[in-house]
């Protein structure tokens, strides 16, 4: 019996899996889908109209209500809400109303007479970014060297504010392992020095979702030297210690935050972990991280703030567990420890319920699988009322998370609501059951003509439906027998797939859908085409400067393609420029430049394929000859205007000289003072013989004329111009050229062409009638008007559909000739299916191959771009923990079915999906597949060293390889002796076992070098080798025989050698050092030493730089600056560099710049130590108050 209920239970799940593969045509009665909703959290922007998006489709078209905070929301009662025609969207007016009057849970519930579908609660809250609290904040005076935390404490935001720090002139304070920002915003110092000195340290908080900015007010820090004020203020005020803080001393790290030894962190699955360890201490501690109970999952982390910071992404229950955090400096280290624990909002498994699609007496299964931490519960309901509260269906059997309909009837169709919620979230899906009977129906358009080039792989569709639902047959010319073997292969959606076609499989094929109700047939063509090859590629070509080159591409392919020729110079477009000729399969350059030089591809695109092929061009410099000095040509003369019409002239001119160089040609230019007056445009050109020309104008233009001669020299300067010739008006004789249609959004189609110009105009008035119609649908043409404008935006059109279109340009006099139809699409939307029967086979162990079913192009719904596959490492399988990768993209444009995916690591397990894209996005992804790569050869081992060595053995150790690519079956070691002059000799070669990591080597040579070689084996083979080299100890006895190289002759000389040249130098240097002192200027200086390298007097009030005396005092000998000044050291400090009200600059990037400054100058003198005058307490005490 159990057995029995097993297979039926299959049975009904296989049923329900064909049933739900079918997407109901909107012509067919159906209960409502929401097609589009709001986000669950909705955080509005108080400035604008609130919009709550509600979308269904359904037959017939489904009506919608709304609730608010659990109760019915009358919409027509209140004056400033609005709901969409056709749609249950609605638009809050906030003009008369604010914002937050409108905050509240909202739910859309889209019904008609087959059933009800609910959205989920969509939460509606006001984005909010209160002001800053206005407080007094006092200046902070800190010890140098304590630790020092500045509080943000920004208003609490929706969303919260990003935090940052930042200065007066808006540079951000620079951060590092000792200053560093907390998670909630607060400004830590490890410990503070000297420098942390200033008076704008400022709190900023970003508000994202208002885009607006408060500040906090400016944070004053003062960082003191206790130690060194003490000692002078205890000097000037009779010995009085006015600080009694001991100076700061070393210490090691305590942790600021978090406090004492451990803590705990839950985070939801999905989210990011953020953990943060910041500890003070003197010299600075420096941060590090390990987890406890496994392996930190290097893939997925990050460190910020210095390592402060430890950020996990996309967390899972293996995240789980105790991390550890650690503080050290040299004087010692604090621990502490963070129990993370994982938990989950209710996900999906296998995805959310689908549609189920059944014929009366059919069997079915809805199911709504789902996680979570804690375990989620599920709840059913149909049309929006709990299913315990429903109408009782006896073909209905509710059994948890799964509805099972057996021997269903007409009638039971519903919208089934699934819910899945814990403490953490809750998921909600519809899914209607649709009871239909219908005979079969092959939505593929009739007639349809599929092309593909020779070899390729070729699907022919056939997409259908009907309930039952029904079976495909497909037929190829006479119908002589179904098309179900070699080559072909039928797809589960019906399409029909050849996979290397060839011209024989060109023909008429039928598709029959065939179901109790009926029988449909549609036929289909397939024509194979002759692949696109380049015959003649261009070859390499040297040229001289101001010669020609032909580049010649010559193409066959297939006859009943339209074949387009595209050149390109280095990959981008071909220069705009008239002496770069192109043909039908050749390139003329004339007149060629150094410019020119480069790499040009010939590509060959047909509407199926292209073929391409490169050439580089090298100019070279002309080979010089004895040239001819010639002259450019005198200008022409005397231009005269006759034969005048309305739309042409007659222009004739007297030649000017041509300085022994004949005229070529002439060059006739034109003026129009009505649309561009100062421009000259080149009308046309007459060989060099002719003195007049016959020229075509067009009307509503002001002409005056010029004429250039050119002969080989050049253009001769323009002559004088002729007299004014005006034509009249008259209408457009040409409509715009590039006219398309596109669309911008799903919902729309822009119509742009290239706008006429002034001369093309004809007349007054210019202005263009915009046309438009759908090309599948009869319907008269739709028509506007505009001006000004070379676009024309049309809203409210269905998604990607085709338009024809027509411009036609109109002026005051008369409408242009009737204009050709262009043809547009409207917008895209993102793809709603995804790629089906997705498998996979594994090439190798870094190469496996992805197949797919393409996406039928209705439910691509744009243009289709191609197919991404996002794969990733799972894990290795000879290691079982969870191993995440960053998911890897491959990319394969065009209709393809199947990819590549290159660089895989041997005996993994993988995870991949594939997903369409068109203009608009990407489309929903295909279920989740996995598939495990073979072993492959192994890395070399890590280590091989040599240990023990003895006179007749040696002991090797080694450790396994990093990388091993499989299951290691054992090593391989073989060894060689090496004599004295590198030679090597025989191979000894030794097997060694898996477990196996030492060996000792009996019975060597002694005092013998030796090489070793040892690598590794899988089952695949042995895989590269580590080397190292040994020598086994030498003899005591051969030692004895060997020569002491101190007492050889040659050695003894040469240390005799240096010692002497060493002496010489010494003697050199001394004499050049007594050198000098005997200038006269060394004893002016000696006998007038400045005050400022006098040491500082016990009893002076005054103090200076902190250094040793002795340190700064001239050596003998040395010269000093000529104003008695010495610069000072790099490492000079003064306290006055931090006081309020100095001189103290900032430059561009702001740093501090005052003691570099031009007016450094008078600081110094306050300071005493770079000024010739006697310092005095008075000065001492204006320095003191700028620190207190």
């Amino acid at each position: 019996m159990m057995e029995r209920r097993m297979d039926t239970a299959l049975l009904v799940l296989l049923m329900g899996h064909l049933a739900a593969a079918l997407e109901v045509p909107l012509d067919l009665p159906q209960p409502p889908t929401i097609t589009q909703q709001s986000p669950k959290d909705y955080i509005i922007d108080p400035r604008e109209n609130i919009v709550i998006h509600c979308d269904a489709k359904g037959k017939p078209h489904p009506s919608f209500s709304w609730t608010r905070n659990g109760t019915h929301f009358d919409i027509d009662e209140d004056v400033n809400v609005v709901m969409r025609p056709h749609s249950g969207t609605l638009v809050v007016d906030i003009s008369r109303e604010k914002a937050d009057h409108y905050e509240g849970v909202y739910q859309c519930t889209a019904r008609n007479k087959h059933g009800t579908a609910v959205s989920h609660n969509i939460v509606i809250r006001q984005s909010r970014s209160p002001l800053w609290s206005k407080e007094r904040i006092k200046q902070i005076v800190v010890q140098e060297g304590v630790s020092l935390v500045l509080p943000c404490r920004p208003p609490a935001g929706l969303p919260p504010p990003i935090i940052f720090w930042m200065d007066n002139n808006f540079q951000r304070l620079p951060q590092s392992s000792r200053v560093s920002q907390s998670l909630n915003g607060d400004l830590y110092f490890s410990n503070v020095l000297r420098e942390d000195s200033r008076n704008d340290y400022i709190c900023y908080a970003r508000f994202p979702h208002t885009q607006t900015i408060q500040q906090k007010q400016p944070i004053t820090v003062k960082v003191l030297n206790l130690e060194a004020i003490n000692d002078t203020m205890a000097a000037f005020y009779n010995e009085t210690d006015l600080f009694s803080e001991d100076p700061v001393d070393e210490r090691k790290p305590t942790f600021l935050i978090p406090s004492g030894s451990s803590s705990s962190h839950t985070v939801l699955r999905g989210q990011v972990l953020e953990m943060e360890c910041i500890a003070e201490g003197l010299p600075t501690p420096e941060i590090s991280w390990i987890k406890l109970s496994g392996d930190l999952p290097t893939q997925r982390m990050s460190y910020l703030y210095y390592q402060k910071n430890l950020r996990i992404v996309n967390v899972s229950a293996s995240d789980a567990g105790d991390y550890r955090c650690s503080a050290k400096n040299m004087l010692g280290s604090v621990h502490h420890t963070i129990h993370v624990s994982v938990k989950a909002s209710p996900y999906w498994i296998g995805g959310a319920p689908r549609n189920l699609v059944l014929a009366p007496g059919e069997n079915g299964v809805l199911t709504c699988r789902a996680s979570g931490t804690p375990k989620p519960s599920i709840t059913w309901a149909m049309n929006g009322i709990p299913i315990a509260n429903s109408p009782k269906d006896l073909s209905r059997k509710v059994e948890e998370d799964t509805i099972i309909f057996t021997d269903i009837q007409m009638g039971s169709s519903a919208v089934y609501q699934c819910n899945v919620s814990n403490d953490h979230g809750y998921l909600m899906a519809n899914a209607f059951v649709n009871v239909l009977s219908e005979p079969p129906r092959v939505l593929t358009p009739a007639n349809k003509v599929y092309q593909v080039i020779k070899n390729h792989r070729a699907r022919i569709d056939c997409a259908f439906f009907g309930s039952p639902i029904p079976k495909i047959t497909w037929f190829k010319d006479s119908r002589s027998s179904t098309l179900d073997g070699d080559p072909y292969i039928q797809h589960d959606n019906g399409t029909l797939e050849i996979h290397t076609a060839q011209a024989r499989n060109s023909g008429k094929y039928t598709c029959a859908a065939r179901n109790m109700l009926g029988i449909y047939e549609n036929h289909v063509y397939l024509e194979v085409k002759e692949p696109t090859r380049i015959l003649k590629q261009p070859e390499y070509k040297v040229v001289q400067r101001g010669r020609s080159v032909v580049f010649e591409c010559k193409v066959k392919h297939d006859p009943t393609l339209v074949p387009t020729m595209t050149w390109l110079k280095d990959d981008g477009e071909l220069p705009d420029d008239e002496r770069l000729i192109v043909d039908s399969d050749s390139l003329t350059i004339t007149d060629v430049t150094e410019s020119d030089g480069g790499v040009y591809t010939c590509i060959m695109n047909t509407t199926l394929d292209h073929d391409s092929a490169s050439a580089e061009l090298t100019v070279v410099e002309a080979t010089p000859t004895p040239a001819v000095v010639y002259e450019r040509p005198d200008p022409p003369t005397d231009l005269e205007l006759t034969d005048q019409k309305k739309r042409s002239v007659q222009l004739t001119w007297t030649p000017g000289d041509e300085h022994n160089s004949p005229i070529q040609k002439f060059l006739i230019q034109y003026d129009d003072s009505l649309h561009h007056r100062g421009h000259w445009h080149n009308l046309t050109e007459v060989p060099g013989t002719r003195t007049t020309a016959h020229l075509k104008l067009s009307p509503y233009v002001h002409y005056t004329f010029r004429v250039l001669a050119l002969n080989a020299m050049g253009f001769s300067r323009p002559s004088f111009p002729s007299r004014m010739f005006k034509t009249e008006a008259a209408a457009p004789d040409e409509n715009p050229k590039d006219v398309e249609g596109f669309g911008t959004e799903h919902d729309n189609l822009v119509i742009s062409w290239k706008p006429l110009t002034g001369l093309q105009s004809n007349g007054p008035g210019l202005r263009y009638r915009v046309m438009w119609r759908q090309k599948a649908v009869e319907s008269d043409w739709t028509t506007v008007t505009v001006s000004n404008n070379s676009r024309f935006v049309v809203s409210g059109t269905p998604t990607f559909v085709p338009y024809e279109l027509k411009v036609q340009a109109v002026n005051d006099h008369g409408v242009g000739p009737e204009p050709a139809i262009a043809r547009g699409y409207s917008g895209e939307d993102l793809p709603v299916a995804a790629p089906e029967n997705v498998q996979v086979v594994v090439l190798n162990s870094t190469l496996a191959e992805v197949h797919w079913d393409p996406v039928p192009h209705k439910l691509i719904r744009g243009h289709l771009k191609g197919y991404k596959v996002y794969y990733w490492k799972e894990r290795s399988l000879h290691k079982h923990n969870p191993y995440h990768m960053e998911k890897l993209i491959l990319m394969f444009s065009g209709n393809h079915s199947h990819g590549m995916v290159p660089g895989l690591h041997p005996f993994s397990v993988y995870s991949f999906n594939v997903r369409v894209y068109n203009g608009k996005g990407e489309g929903p992804v295909s279920p989740t597949q996995q598939f495990d790569t073979p072993e492959g050869v192994p890395g070399a081992p890590t280590s091989l060293i040599v240990t023990n060595s003895n006179l007749d053995t040696l002991t090797l150790e080694w450790s396994p390889p990093h990388d091993r690519k499989g299951r290691i079956t054992g090593y391989t070691l073989k060894y060689q002796p090496v004599n004295n002059s590198n030679e090597l000799g025989p191979v000894e070669e030794l097997a060694l076992l898996a477990n196996e990591t030492s060996v000792t080597l009996p019975n060597l040579k002694y005092s013998t070098r030796y090489k070793f070689y040892l690598n590794a084996k899988t089952v695949r083979g042995a895989g590269p080798a580590i080397s190292q080299e040994a020598v086994t100890i030498v003899d005591e006895a051969v030692a004895s025989r060997q020569v002491d190289i101190a007492t050889q002759g040659w050695f003894i000389g040469l240390m005799c050698a240096i010692a002497l040249l060493i002496l010489i130098l010494l003697i050199i240097c001394f004499i050049q050092r007594n050198k000098g002192g005997k200038y006269p200027v060394k004893e002016k200086e000696d006998a007038h030493t400045d005050p400022e390298f006098q040491p500082m007097k016990e009893d002076d009030c005054t103090f200076g730089e902190y250094s040793d005396n002795e340190d700064h005092k001239p050596l003998k000998g040395s010269r000093t600056p000529s104003n008695g000044t010495v610069k000072r050291d790099d490492s000079d400090d003064s306290l006055v560099d931090y006081g309020e009200g100095g001189d103290g600059q900032f430059n561009e990037d702001g740093s501090f710049i005052g003691q570099y400054s031009g007016k450094s100058g008078s600081r110094d003198t306050a300071e005493g130590h770079e000024s010739s005058e006697a310092p005095s307490p008075i000065n001492t005490m204006n320095s003191l108050n700028s620190f207190v």
